[in-house]
C-alpha cells in the first residue's frame, strides 16, 4: 500500500474519530458524595490503612490493664468498630454499585459494536429471574454441545445459534 493510499484511508478515521470526541462530554464526576466514595474506598483499600486499623487495636488492647478492662474500655472499641463498620458499608455499596453499572455499559457496548451477537442480552441485567434463568439455561445447552463436538474433535468456534426457548 502507498503512502498516499495509507493517508486516504486514515484521514476519514481520524476526522470521525475527532467528530466523536467532540460529540462526548467530559467524565467528570461533579457529586461530592461520589468523589467522597471513590476517595474513601481508595484510601480504605490501601495497606496503610489497614496497618492504622491494626495499630488502633493494639493500642486499645495495650491500655487494657491501664483501665482494668472495664466495660468502659470494652465499649469504646465496640462502638468505634460499629460506626465505622456502618458507615463503610454504604461507601462500599455505592463504589461496588457505580463499578458494576459502568462494567454493565461496557459490556452492553461490545455486544451492541460485534457483528453476530444477540442485541437481545443489552441490559439483560434489567430482566426479571426467570427471563433470566431461561437464557443462562439456553447458554449452558449450547456450551454442553460445544464440549461434546470438542470431545468428538470438533471445532467449539463459530456462532451457533441460541436455542429459541432462551426468548421464549
Amino acid at each position: 500500500m502507498s503512502l498516499q493510499a495509507l493517508q486516504g484511508f486514515i484521514a476519514p478515521c481520524a476526522a470521525r474519530l475527532k467528530d466523536a470526541r467532540s460529540t462526548m462530554r467530559p467524565l467528570k464526576s461533579t457529586s461530592w458524595f461520589t468523589r467522597f466514595a471513590k476517595g474513601t474506598a481508595r484510601a480504605t483499600g490501601k495497606p496503610l490503612a489497614f496497618g492504622l486499623a491494626v495499630a488502633v487495636i493494639l493500642v486499645w488492647a495495650i491500655t487494657g490493664p491501664l483501665f482494668q478492662f472495664s466495660d468502659t474500655w470494652q465499649l469504646v472499641i465496640n462502638t468505634g468498630t460499629t460506626i465505622v463498620t456502618f458507615l463503610m458499608v454504604f461507601l462500599i455499596q455505592n463504589t461496588q454499585n457505580r463499578d458494576a453499572e459502568a462494567i454493565q455499559v461496557k459490556l452492553d457496548e461490545l455486544i451492541r459494536a460485534l457483528d453476530g451477537a444477540h442485541n437481545a442480552l443489552l441490559a439483560l441485567e434489567e430482566l426479571e429471574e426467570q427471563d433470566l434463568d431461561r437464557i443462562r439455561a439456553s447458554y449452558a445447552r449450547l456450551a454442553a454441545r460445544a464440549r461434546a463436538d470438542l470431545g468428538h474433535g470438533k471445532p467449539d468456534t463459530g456462532v451457533p445459534e441460541v436455542d429459541n426457548e432462551a426468548s421464549a
